[in-house]
C-alpha cells in the first residue's frame, strides 16, 4: 500500500457544533471508508450510491439537513452492502431486529451485547 504524508486530523467543528450529532453517523462513514480501503467496494460505487441516496432525500432546501444527510449515507451503505458485498436485505433486517432487542433489554449503563 502506498505511503502518504497526509496528516489525519479531526473533522472541523461546524459553527462550534460537533461534526457528528450521534456516534452512528461517524460509524456509517467509517464503515464505508473501511470497505473502500479493504477493496470490498470501489470508491466510485460508494460515491454513486451516496449521490443517489442524497438526491432521493434532498428534494428542496428544507430537506437539506444533517439528519437527512446521514440517513442518506446509511441508505447508501445498505445499498452497497447488498449490491457489492452480497449482504441480503433480510440479513440486515434481522441484524437490526437483533440489535433493537438487545438494546431494549440491556440494563441502563451496561454495554449492549448481541
Amino acid at each position: 500500500m502506498p505511503q502518504n504524508d497526509m496528516k489525519i486530523t479531526p473533522l472541523p467543528r461546524l459553527d462550534d457544533e460537533p461534526t457528528f450529532n450521534e456516534a452512528w453517523q461517524a460509524q456509517v462513514l467509517a464503515i464505508a471508508q473501511n470497505l473502500i480501503a479493504e477493496e470490498k467496494i470501489a470508491a466510485d460505487d460508494w460515491s454513486n450510491a451516496l449521490g443517489a441516496a442524497l438526491r432521493a432525500v434532498q428534494v428542496d432546501a428544507e430537506t437539506d439537513t444533517v439528519e437527512n444527510y446521514y440517513q442518506a449515507a446509511l441508505n447508501a451503505l445498505e445499498t452497497v452492502l447488498q449490491v457489492n458485498c452480497g449482504v441480503s436485505k433480510q440479513a440486515m433486517d434481522q441484524r437490526k431486529s437483533d440489535w433493537t432487542q438487545a438494546y431494549e433489554t440491556t440494563p441502563h449503563g451496561q454495554p449492549v451485547k448481541l
